[in-house]
């Protein structure tokens, strides 16, 4: 019989493939050594986390599979009970595209992607305004598509990519993208992005949703936590999924991890929402890609 611990009541979105994506998962930023790696996933697992984001630039690829392969069966889970996404690097885009992504499949060691994005529009050494970056990206997409007609990336999308990123690339792509992945909160609500993606069928997904930890000492979320009687960091998250957007908070502590999964037992108030959503005025805390041609 299963482990008890192996039930997760986190809800998931399903994405233009037919494929669900919980709406929570772990995010790997800046989360290395395979020591530190493990104890997070373990500390996932257990509150019921199905859901691991790394990236080729993150450098835990390999961590972060070794560590599903050895903790899974604690929890009796199998490798189809768990959602993983990576990212191709920019140093890869272009030609390096497939070797690229045939890395990530190899350090991650896990049969295959679940979700594998175009991490960033742009090519690490080129500058912004190179007219070789749009011709990079569809070489790219293209790598994409055919690993995933093989069935090794099961669904590919892109991050960090702008409303007109987005309309160059479904002009151009056989396979739509099932993902866009851009950093999303109070401060940065993306609506032209949102409507974009609403068109298109691209599920809109969230990092950075606590603008890098700044924003839980913002007073407005202060006040909202307070009221519902919540962690400020909750109110942040609460606030995207509640209106479907799925989130990768980060966090290598074991109360945090869990702490961060109770966003399904409660709901914020529409004027709760609504003063959170106030706060929007197109602040960024991580990179600004609207330059990249």
């Amino acid at each position: 019989m299963a482990d008890p611990m192996s039930s997760s009541t986190i809800p998931s979105v399903v994405l233009n493939t037919g494929v669900q994506m919980p709406l929570l998962g772990l995010g790997t930023y800046k989360l290395t050594g395979s020591d530190a790696v493990s104890d997070a996933v373990d500390a996932s697992l257990a509150a019921g986390y199905r859901a691991f984001d790394s990236a080729a630039v993150y450098r835990n690829e390999n961590d972060l599979g070794r560590a599903l392969k050895e903790l899974l069966p604690k929890y009796g889970l199998t490798r189809e009970d768990v959602f993983i996404t990576s990212k191709l690097g920019p140093k890869d885009q272009g030609e390096g595209a497939m070797a690229g992504a045939l890395h990530s499949l190899s350090q991650l060691d896990l049969g295959y992607i679940d979700l594998y994005l175009i991490h960033w529009p742009g090519t690490q050494g080129l500058v912004v305004s190179d007219q070789q970056n749009p011709v990079n990206r569809a070489q790219s997409w293209a790598s994409l598509e055919e690993l995933h007609s093989q069935g090794r990336l099961k669904a590919i999308g892109v991050s960090n990519y702008t409303p007109a990123h987005m309309g160059e690339l479904m002009k151009s792509c056989k396979v739509q993208p099932a993902v866009l992945q851009v950093e999303f909160h109070p401060q940065l609500c993306q609506s032209e992005l949102r409507r974009v993606c609403e068109e298109y069928g691209v599920c809109f997904q969230a990092y950075s949703s606590l603008g890098k930890g700044e924003l839980i000492s913002n007073p407005v979320v202060i006040e909202v936590a307070k009221s519902c009687q919540r962690t400020p960091a909750q109110v942040l998250l609460r606030w995207a999924v509640q209106q479907g957007v799925p989130v990768l908070p980060k966090s290598s502590k074991a109360d945090r991890i869990k702490e961060n999964a109770l966003l399904f037992d409660f709901t914020l108030s529409n004027t709760d929402m609504e003063k959170l959503s106030a706060l929007d005025c197109g602040h960024k805390y991580c990179w600004d890609s609207s330059e990249v041609v």
